[in-house]
């Protein structure tokens, strides 16, 4: 068996007595790679480390951070086929999906290694004479970083590479489901020349090692991605040691069609949004909300596209939705199949694909005849499932996709430019797509939602200083 992937720890490859075992989801008993069980000792030693490695990291220069994040982006591009191929191995989405993700890694560092140039202040002047005013950005200190499984290498390098751009030092926890793509990122960053403490990569629970990060007195601020109920308890956990804290959690995105929509053009935005990926993105689809002109030429298309899509294995050029990442999250999404019969919407699709015994394989799910007040219309069920609501007009549309506790995403499909800004205005999301999949975003804006989506500053583009410095005012007579 292949050596199991270490720990990296103050610039050193720490093991240990347990092992988190990586296997691949669409051939079960595949095992990918094995892993390093990271202990609370381990974070408390990842921590400290950190924390020394700040004191001569805060002052480096721009031009040596942008020096280390830009070999980091270059070795992250040339190495993106090898990468996305392990991304799929571990995680499950296709090839070209995971390919994909890893260029948007690389494309994330070269970013913020110019962004380490232009960590800009100002000058202003007193209301008092003789004196003078700068505000000036600093490092924030020892960063915990948090990641999911979803987006095993973009979410790691989106985090990290800003903390690092700013002068911060990092403690990274990967998603113990899928670290072999994190870890490869570490091993970039370590390869890359960086100096030993500044970036340090612990794999475990959540539970133990995510808990251990959070309560750590020497950490600064925590930017964690997950579900919601962990993000509460992250939140409750950081603000007792005051820490500054960054949360993106969860999304229920309603994706509007209205009737004077371009109907294939909608259908192929409803199909990438709703169940590519496997539908395993915060920013999916999971809502169609269609006027009531268009509905029903929009289900019979939409259910005989579906139909077509090929599942199957991520690995083949031809397939364009690999499997669920676990079983676990296999059985969540057949439960949510089975509660919407129950609740009485008619089901199309979404059971398990026998044919395809090996992995972890489901039929994308939609949820015809569904209201907004159904739970699969209210609760995240993060995989290849879609409500359709029907409603009457565009008013009624526009209260529909608001009528959630989240606020992530949103979108519509509309030919009318009128409709379109009132639907930018008037939408309470913090993402607004026309005639765009919800799902699908760039690297230099930011990102990020409101209400029970997201929590603190926003996330990529230049919008992350805000999240990883903090403001000095200085005076000066």
């Amino acid at each position: 068996m292949k050596k199991p992937c270490m720990n990296l720890v103050g610039g050193e490859w720490i093991s240990s007595q347990e092992l988190i075992r990586n296997f691949n989801p669409a051939r079960v008993k595949e095992l990918v790679s094995t892993h390093a069980r990271g202990t609370p000792e381990d974070i408390d030693r990842a921590v400290n480390t950190a924390r020394v490695a700040f004191q001569s990291w805060r002052y480096s220069t721009p031009s040596e951070r942008a020096v280390l994040l830009d070999k980091i982006g270059t070795s992250l591009f040339e190495r993106r086929q090898e990468i996305g191929r392990l991304l799929t191995r571990e995680q499950g989405k296709t090839l070209a999906e995971a390919v994909g993700e890893a260029t948007r890694a690389a494309e994330v560092f070269h970013f913020y290694a110019q962004e380490a140039f232009r960590l800009a202040g100002e000058v202003v002047p007193s209301t008092r004479p003789g004196v003078s005013v700068e505000v000036t950005r600093e490092p924030l200190g020892v960063v915990g970083l948090i990641t999911p499984w979803n987006f095993p290498i973009a979410i790691p390098a989106w985090k990290t590479a800003p903390a690092l751009a700013f002068g911060n030092t990092v403690v990274l926890k990967a998603a113990e489901l899928t670290p072999a793509s994190a870890h490869l990122m570490a091993e970039i960053i370590q390869d890359a020349g960086c100096p030993a403490g500044v970036f340090n990569f612990v794999c475990g629970s959540g539970s133990v090692v995510g808990h251990a990060l959070v309560e750590h007195v020497e950490v600064d601020a925590i930017s964690f991605t997950g579900s919601v109920s962990t993000g509460e308890n992250i939140a409750s956990t950081a603000m007792k040691h005051m820490k500054k804290i960054q949360l993106e959690m969860g999304g229920k995105n309603p994706m509007i069609v209205m009737s004077d929509a371009d109907l294939d053009k909608a259908i192929q935005v409803c199909l990438n949004g709703a169940f590519f990926a496997t539908g395993q993105r915060c920013t999916a689809s999971s809502r169609l909300i269609v006027e009531e002109g268009i509905h029903d030429e929009f289900v019979e298309k939409l259910i005989e596209e579906t139909q077509c899509l090929r599942v199957g294995d991520p690995l083949h050029k031809e397939t364009q939705i690999g499997p669920v990442v676990s079983e676990d999250q296999l059985n969540n999404n057949l439960y949510y199949v089975d509660l919407a019969t129950r609740e009485g919407a008619e089901t199309v699709g979404g059971d398990r694909i026998d044919s395809l015994p090996t992995g972890y394989y489901q039929r994308p799910a939609i949820f015809v005849n569904a209201t907004n007040e159904m739970r699969i219309s209210r609760e995240e069920i993060f995989g290849p499932c879609a409500s359709v609501i029907k409603v009457a007009d565009f008013d009624e549309a526009i209260n529909v996709a608001n009528d959630t506790e989240f606020g992530l995403s949103a979108g519509i499909c509309t030919t009318s430019l009128k409709r379109a800004r009132e639907f930018k205005r008037r939408s309470e999301a913090g993402l607004a797509m026309v005639n765009l999949p919800t799902a699908g975003v760039d690297h230099h804006v930011p990102f990020g939602g409101r209400k029970k989506s997201s929590y603190g500053q926003r996330e990529k583009g230049r919008y992350a200083v805000e999240f990883y410095t903090d403001i000095k005012t200085a005076y000066t007579a």
